[in-house]
């Protein structure tokens, strides 16, 4: 196998390289020293202690009463009741316009008002034990509900009895109930999915072609440049480290900054592959460096980059990398240039996979794109800051 240095020189690795390995062995006696650990590994190991069941209500959670995602699906839900209700009350099209018309008023203002109260108050209801987390939401969603009943009187939309009052008070404890238990299901049904997810990384992250071309390119290079073959084993042992590393399913992600420094090493170990025939641009904006993404986010897709972009092409090709800031949201793309088709057919894996840990973490308010256009293939992401 054949290895390009720097300065676009190849090196033969496996089997030239191999003959390094068959030199005699020195006869001076092992040293009896322990061998110093390395704390990297020690943050790999697993753990085999039971994981505690996730609370109802956790401030490290990013899906939560505060996501644009639930409070879209608590509007729509809470409108969908309504209407199917008052339909069967209703004897003409007419009057169940007039009536969703006037329940809006009241469903909107009280959904909406227990969604704020909720989430300001997260971090204090985060703190409380777990009957509290579920006693304190269902009586304010009923408290909501009876406050806006008093607005749908007050603005003069109708008149309600001492029954619908109460029917009212306890359809908003009743509503409060189900999107709390939904949330409850949601977070365990999560966990196996996002497992899932991190072991369909590792499996594609682990790669013995890459493994064995860096170990190779290091082989290579002990003689020639040992301060550079030292920086290879270094970035390779980084990005199994972060490979292997358990986040825990309460983990918040990880800094953008720090999947691109781990996107940095991989770059460097694939430059001294291709040399010159690999050519990076960085565009990166400071203001989206501490934003909250998956982790192993950006590294696949430089890889696939590489590996479909530059690798089949004679004369190499360019991956730009470009972050920005845009108010409450940031942009990732990743363009590679598009030449011969790669001799290992894709199967879309490491795009099916961020888009997944993407939805995990973000649901609907994160979008991937991804696709050709004028000569090169683009993946765009856009996601909250």
């Amino acid at each position: 196998m054949a290895t390009r240095a720097t300065d676009g020189r190849t090196m033969d690795t496996p089997g030239d390289a191999a003959s390094t390995w068959l030199e005699p062995m020195s006869t001076q006696p092992m040293s009896t020293q322990p061998l110093p650990t390395q704390p990297a590994w020690e943050e790999t190991r697993l753990d085999a202690r039971p994981a505690e069941p996730p609370r109802l209500i956790d401030a490290q959670r990013r899906f939560d009463v505060c996501h644009v995602g639930l409070v879209l699906r608590a509007v729509l839900g809470v409108q969908l009741a309504f209407s199917l209700g008052l339909a069967m009350a209703s004897e003409t099209p007419g009057q169940w316009l007039w009536s969703m018309g006037a329940a809006s008023v009241a469903s909107l203002s009280a959904v909406l008002a227990w969604l704020l109260i909720v989430c300001a108050a997260k971090r204090l209801l985060a703190s409380l034990p777990e009957w509290a987390q579920w006693a304190l939401p269902i009586a304010l969603g009923a408290a909501c509900a009876h406050g806006g009943a008093l607005l749908l009187e007050a603005v003069e939309l109708g008149r309600l009895g001492a029954v619908q009052r109460v029917a009212a008070t306890l359809s908003g404890a009743v509503a409060a109930g189900v999107l709390l238990g939904w949330l409850k299901l949601r977070e365990r049904a999560q966990a196996p999915a996002d497992a899932l997810a991190r072991l369909v990384e590792l499996q594609s992250r682990i790669r013995p072609h890459f493994l064995f071309n860096t170990l190779n390119t290091a082989i290579a290079l002990v003689r020639v440049d040992p301060n550079r073959a030292e920086e290879v084993l270094e970035d390779l042992a980084e990005l199994f480290r972060v490979a292997l590393a358990d986040e825990g399913p309460g983990a918040e992600g990880v800094r953008l900054d720090q999947e691109v420094e781990l996107a940095r090493r991989y770059l460097a170990i694939e430059q001294l592959r291709f040399g010159d025939r690999l050519r990076v641009r960085w565009q990166l904006d400071p203001h989206a460096a501490d934003a909250r993404v998956p982790p192993l986010l950006l590294q696949p897709l430089v890889e696939n980059a590489v590996r479909h972009g530059v690798e089949p092409n004679d004369h190499g090709g360019d991956v730009d990398i470009v972050t920005r800031a845009r108010g409450g949201e940031i942009e990732i793309r990743i363009v590679n240039t598009v030449g011969l088709p790669s001799r290992g057919q894709g199967h879309g894996l490491a795009l099916r996979n961020v888009r997944q840990r993407l939805r995990l973490m973000h649901d609907v308010a994160a979008r991937l794109e991804a696709g050709p256009g004028e000569g090169r293939f683009v993946v765009r992401i856009v996601m909250p800051r």
